[in-house]
């Protein structure tokens, strides 16, 4: 071969022929992701804000009347914050976990397989996009709980709030991206979402304060990982929480780097991708 001979003649079939990060590509996937929900935004992010703001409502009128406190806060404030990250983590799931199994049951996968992407920025693409309506979402939560009376949503400490609120999201995102690639049909992701997501996230100390449970239900509490992003965010906001904050925060990093480590041998595997 001479010097002038293409490089893709000489590389070896599944080896990466473009050097460095392929930012163009990384961008428009990330864009088509992100336009992919906010055409349906009325669906995907400002109904999320009205049902939490629904549970806000039912909540306090149910638990918080008499001026009910809780960790020295008013019942509304405390629910607040936790309601915000939880319509966050959620709709992160939501979004992550539909984007390659829409493509295996329509039969356009190939639309993520054949651009010249690396494994790693096809996951950084579509966990951004979902981080992206993560973060709309707890926007709109929070504005909605910022126009309701009896309800202070001011962050005593913001860059603790925007932390948790980022290894929230990414935890979710990596999540529903796994069940994005095990899913074969719309029942499985349905069935992580109702059996797995949604009992964890509830269970997560979102309506109560976990010092309030049996020591059982205090351990049981410790070992969900929700429970740490809803007590950190919380403290961001309130500046007090039930779990040690440096150590969720650290432990989150930690669990979310093991999730990315998965993701990416799942793909490089080409497991229930590629025939």
């Amino acid at each position: 071969m001479n010097e002038k001979t293409p490089r893709w003649i000489n590389t070896p079939p599944g080896e990466p022929i473009l050097g460095g990060v392929n930012w163009g590509g990384l961008k428009t996937l990330y864009i088509k992701e992100v336009r992919r929900f906010f055409k349906v935004q009325m669906q995907t992010v400002w109904a999320p804000a009205i049902t939490t703001l629904l549970y806000l409502v039912i909540f306090t009128v149910a638990l918080g009347r008499g001026g009910r406190e809780v960790m020295g806060v008013d019942f509304a404030t405390f629910l607040a914050p936790g309601l915000i990250v939880m319509g966050m983590i959620q709709n992160a799931f939501a979004n992550a976990s539909f984007s390659l199994l829409v493509g295996k049951i329509q039969g356009t996968i190939v639309d993520y397989l054949m651009p010249p992407l690396s494994i790693g920025e096809l996951i950084a693409a579509m966990v951004g996009a979902s981080v992206t309506r993560a973060f709309l979402v707890g926007f709109a939560v929070w504005l909605v709980m910022w126009l309701a009376p009896g309800v202070s949503v001011h962050a005593a400490h913001p860059f603790v709030a925007l932390w948790f609120g980022l290894m929230g999201s990414l935890l979710l995102s990596l999540f529903g991206l796994m069940t994005s690639i095990w899913a074969e049909k719309f029942d499985h992701a349905a069935a992580v979402t109702n059996f797995v997501v949604a009992p964890l996230a509830l269970l997560s100390g979102t309506f109560y304060s976990v010092e309030a449970l049996s020591p059982t239900f205090q351990a049981l509490s410790h070992a969900n990982p929700f429970f740490y992003v809803i007590s950190g965010f919380r403290y961001g906001f309130l500046g007090v929480a039930d779990s040690p904050v440096m150590a969720g925060a650290l432990g989150l990093l930690a669990l979310n780097l093991v999730l990315f480590a998965g993701v990416w041998a799942l793909l490089k595997s080409g497991w229930k991708i590629k025939n």
